[in-house]
């Protein structure tokens, strides 16, 4: 692995009713050895308090997708889109030439924490879109957004693949970037890679080298493996 990213050393903003960690640079939290990998450009771990949220405001030519692990986002846009994201499930909207949308905590009482994630596209000026699903684990990794959608994957405009790692204690998987880049994003659990041990919110990066790592879960894992196009092509 080329990049170590732990999860006590990313940055952060609080504004009270928004925690956010940033695994890389993003608003005001700025630093440049971590500013990406390939293609992939945020991983935020965000809990919103009950009874508020992001208001209506504009992204464009970016794909951006919402895991959610506890609680349920409320999400409304500017082509009519007013779906409930609970946990569990995942989204993908593409923003394209223009699109405005607001995300809010569903409930007023309890918090929602969800990985908010972007990934440049390789087309602009598209017309935006969005999809939801929940998504079954089949097997130790399971795709969640692919470029054609495969195995009742959502969709992306992007050579990128997004897949859900899990792991039983004890059980281990090789990940394989097959002389692409490669980042895991652990969610829950623990695991060891090579001899990096890996907690909750640590990620780990394959930039530009060809390799395999054997990730032998320590606790019951449950991850985020991307699978991105080399960098420098």
């Amino acid at each position: 692995m080329d990049y170590i990213r732990k999860a006590d050393t990313r940055g952060r903003a609080n504004f009270g009713w928004l925690d956010s960690r940033h695994t890389f640079s993003f608003g005001s939290y700025y630093d440049p050895r971590h500013m990406g990998v390939s293609v992939l450009r945020v991983i935020n771990d965000d809990t919103v308090k009950g009874g508020t949220g992001f208001g209506a405001h504009g992204h464009r030519d970016m794909e951006i997708i919402s895991y959610v692990l506890e609680g349920a986002i409320e999400h409304r846009d500017s082509t009519g889109n007013h779906f409930v994201v609970p946990a569990g499930e995942v989204q993908r909207m593409s923003a394209g030439r223009g699109i405005q949308h607001s995300e809010f905590n569903q409930s007023r009482n309890k918090r929602l924490r969800f990985l908010q994630i972007w990934i440049e596209p390789n087309v602009t000026g598209i017309e935006p879109g969005y999809e939801q699903a929940h998504i079954e684990q089949r097997g130790a990794l399971t795709p969640l957004v692919t470029p054609d959608g495969r195995e009742g994957s959502l969709s992306l405009h992007q050579d990128a693949s997004l897949y859900r790692l899990r792991l039983q204690p004890g059980e281990a998987f090789t990940l394989s970037t097959g002389g692409r880049s490669g980042y895991l994003h652990v969610i829950d659990g623990g695991a060891d890679a090579g001899t990096t041990r890996l907690a909750p919110g640590d990620g780990v990066g394959f930039i530009k080298t060809r390799e395999q790592e054997l990730i032998a879960a320590n606790q019951g894992l449950e991850a985020l493996w991307f699978d991105l196009p080399r960098e420098g092509r």
